[in-house]
């Protein structure tokens, strides 16, 4: 019979087991590793603010890759509005605007991040074209490089996946560095971030995950990957019942916000929070989590689906719940 851990040492060794039922990689664990170079994919309003706030706290050189060079140009003079914001409220001076502006380099070309040792995804939550893009990652970033995805919903374990050869599913040296830095939105404001691992993750790709959150100052939360992890498997429930209560006349708009802003001393209702998220990504969630879990709780809101077939997002496209 096989010894049993002493009283004082039972925590660590449930928590050691629970660790290793989440992650069967195979990598030892290592101290973080040193980004020197960040890589960013997609210049939408996430990666974009990814990047700044790489770029400004971290000080570090960024990558910034989309494929339609209009988004990239729409999210530089964003990243322009910004810096230009903090140094007129005397956050940064003009020269420091200026350097941080200089670590931004743009391109049109994944093959460009053949020399990065971090890499963030931030494009929309379609699992096809995440799975496409980490593909295309393992084969054109370098071997060390962290793999991150900031997918709100979507599975780690699966995105990782598709960076394994298919003839060979035991091969893990890349799915081993996959990993989720979810940031919240808007990224330059907003501290949390939720890191998730998937079960081919290893120790070292943790540790080099928190450690760039961290200098980012940013503060990490961990979670499993599980539907929804932490943040979208309690937000986004609350926020479809608000829908479905606006839609079955419980309340109006400016009620349901105001009773959630008055009574709990949220800063915005569950409705102005969902346009400034966007509804098509509220209801790409929705999705997964009914999907994933099976439970009629999480089914989306017959208006939330309306709205987004109708393309009113939210602020991003102008209306939404209210209008922009």
């Amino acid at each position: 019979m096989l010894p049993l851990p002493s009283a004082a040492a039972r925590p660590f060794a449930t928590i050691a087991a629970r660790s290793l039922g989440r992650s069967f990689s195979t990598t030892p664990g290592m101290a973080a590793a040193d980004v020197t170079r960040l890589g960013v994919a997609g210049a939408g309003q996430m990666g974009l603010g990814i990047a700044l706030v790489a770029a400004q706290k971290a000080q570090v050189p960024v990558t910034l890759v989309d494929s339609s060079q209009a988004s990239i140009e729409r999210g530089l003079k964003f990243a322009d509005k910004l810096l230009e914001k903090d140094v007129s409220k005397d956050r940064i001076t003009k020269d420091e605007a200026t350097t941080i502006r200089e670590r931004l380099s743009p391109t049109t070309r994944m093959e460009d991040l053949s020399s990065v040792d971090f890499v963030i995804e931030a494009v929309p939550e379609v699992p096809s074209l995440k799975t496409s893009i980490f593909a295309q990652l393992a084969r054109v970033c370098p071997p060390h490089a962290i793999l991150a995805t900031n997918t709100s919903s979507i599975s780690i374990t699966k995105i990782a996946a598709s960076t394994t050869p298919k003839d060979n599913p035991t091969d893990l040296s890349a799915a081993s560095r996959v990993i989720s830095t979810h940031f919240m939105n808007p990224v330059p404001v907003q501290k949390g971030v939720e890191i998730i691992s998937g079960l081919q993750t290893s120790e070292s790709t943790v540790a080099t995950a928190l450690a760039l959150v961290k200098k980012m100052g940013k503060i990490p939360s961990q979670s499993a990957d599980s539907p929804g992890f932490l943040a979208n498997r309690m937000l986004m429930p609350y926020i479809n019942e608000a829908i479905v209560c606006l839609d079955t006349g419980v309340g109006g708009k400016e009620d349901i916000d105001n009773i959630m802003k008055n009574g709990t001393n949220v800063p915005m209702g569950p409705l102005q929070l969902a346009d400034f998220i966007g509804l098509d990504t509220c209801l790409a969630i929705m999705e997964v989590l009914h999907q994933e879990l099976g439970d009629s709780k999480y089914r989306p809101a017959v208006l939330l689906r309306r709205m987004v077939d109708a393309g009113w997002l939210g602020k991003k496209s102008g209306k939404g719940f209210y209008d922009y």
